[in-house]
Order: C-alpha cells, then sequence, then structure tokens
C-alpha cells in the first residue's frame, strides 16, 4: 500500500479523532489544590541535594582510588616489557 498525501490526512483524522474533546485549562484548575511554598518541602529538596553530592564525593573518591590503582599496573606491566 502507497502511502499518499490522501491517505496520510485520513489516518491523522482518524487518529485526532480518538482523542476525545480537549478539555479546558479552566476545568482543569478545578480540580487542582492550592498550596503554599512553603508546603512543598524546599528543606527535603535541599536535603537531597546535599545527600546526592555527598554520595558523589564517594563515588568520585572510590574510582580516583581505582585509577591509581590502573596506573600503579601499567607503570608495573610498562616496565616489564
Amino acid at each position: 500500500m502507497k502511502l499518499t498525501s490522501r491517505l496520510l490526512r485520513k489516518i491523522i483524522e482518524e487518529e485526532v479523532g480518538k482523542f476525545g474533546k480537549p478539555e479546558e485549562p479552566e476545568d482543569r484548575a478545578k480540580d487542582t489544590e492550592e498550596v503554599e511554598a512553603d508546603e512543598l518541602g524546599d528543606d527535603k529538596v535541599a536535603a537531597k541535594h546535599i545527600n546526592y553530592y555527598k554520595a558523589l564525593k564517594v563515588e568520585e573518591s572510590r574510582i580516583r582510588r581505582r585509577f591509581s590503582q590502573i596506573q600503579e599496573i601499567k607503570k608495573k606491566l610498562a616496565k616489564r616489557v
């Protein structure tokens, strides 16, 4: 089957028809709940960032240690050759 512009339009119209009627933003706004910015947990977000930073530092030190081990092995092998 060859994909012509007419066939493509028909397929697109069928797919768009499956979506249904789009909702208005005002209707969706009624379903939302207003909260204060303080309640969003700024402290929790900051704590997560700090914990992630600490975890990255630990991983960095582990990788640096492994890198120095690899360099030592390379030096020993270079002396053998």
